[in-house]
């Protein structure tokens, strides 16, 4: 036998028996599994089809307004990004800082906060508002909810476009000017294109955490889904009005992962081997 084999550590012994890691493992895993199924039990057995029928119109209004919040916000959210990642990207300090600031502020401070100071804050401005026209567009909670929600949102996209970008191996930028593209074709054509791949997981993990973030609006009259679910449960007292929304925002959740799982697929079919 060679020195060098002699030196060569032998792998450990497989663990046997059940190690204290497994035993939580398994004990944590089963106390969801009847977590879950006493949810579903009770749900069964306790089925009221009064309330169903009575509130099932309402929560499908709120789904609808909670849908419409979000995609406005992540539409708004998505449009500001673009100069904020700029100005992140500029080497211009002043630009540079101004976007580093507002992405410190808007990441740095809770969105309930950010909800509670555009709708009572701006609301404490109302001649000023009213002045320039703007009391008509802040005096709707609706309204409200999504300028929070964007500002929210725009600070989160800013930092993914940003971070997709610079991923990006410069040497992609070098080549195409050397193909005589100038950078708004390279941006386009070639960046673009590859930072998104790199994006379409974050941005879909921003979308679901919007989603779930969205119920903040109920705080501020706004029926969404969860305030349907705060109205059902003020008249009726009965613990399904919660039940219920928390497994539409599941469903939601679940379709949105398996959404952006299955785009990722299909855009990344060409690095498979």
């Amino acid at each position: 036998m060679s020195v060098t084999a002699a030196l060569v550590e032998r792998p450990p012994p497989r663990a046997r028996g059940w190690p204290r890691s497994r035993v939580i493992g398994y004990a944590m895993v089963g106390f969801w599994i009847l977590f879950g199924l006493g949810i579903v039990s009770y749900l069964i057995f306790a089925w009221n089809a009064e309330f169903f029928a009575k509130y099932a119109p309402a929560y499908l209004k709120g789904l609808g307004t909670t849908l419409l919040l979000v995609c406005i916000s992540m539409v708004l959210g998505a449009i500001l990004s673009v100069p904020v990642a700029y100005g992140r990207m500029s080497s211009n300090r002043l630009l540079s800082g101004l976007a580093y600031c507002y992405v410190y502020f808007f990441r740095g401070t809770p969105l309930l906060v950010q909800t509670y100071l555009v709708y009572y804050g701006l609301g404490s401005f109302r001649a000023e508002l009213q002045t320039v026209g703007l009391w008509d567009f802040f005096k709707d909670a609706f309204n409200c909810g999504v300028f929070a929600f964007s500002l929210n949102t725009a600070a989160y996209q800013a930092e993914i476009l940003r971070g997709a970008i610079e991923s990006v191996p410069r040497g992609q930028w070098e080549g195409a000017a050397s193909l005589g593209l100038h950078k708004l074709q390279t941006l386009r054509k070639i960046i673009l294109p590859q930072a998104l791949i790199v994006a379409l997981r974050p941005y879909g993990n921003e979308l679901i955490l919007m989603v779930k973030a969205s119920a903040i609006v109920a705080i501020i009259t706004v029926y969404d889904l969860m305030g349907q679910a705060k109205l059902a449960f003020a008249n009726s007292f009965d613990i399904q009005a919660y039940i219920w929304v928390a497994l539409v925002y599941l469903v939601m959740v679940e379709i949105l992962r398996h959404g952006v799982e299955w785009i990722e697929r299909r855009i990344t079919i060409h690095l498979k081997r």
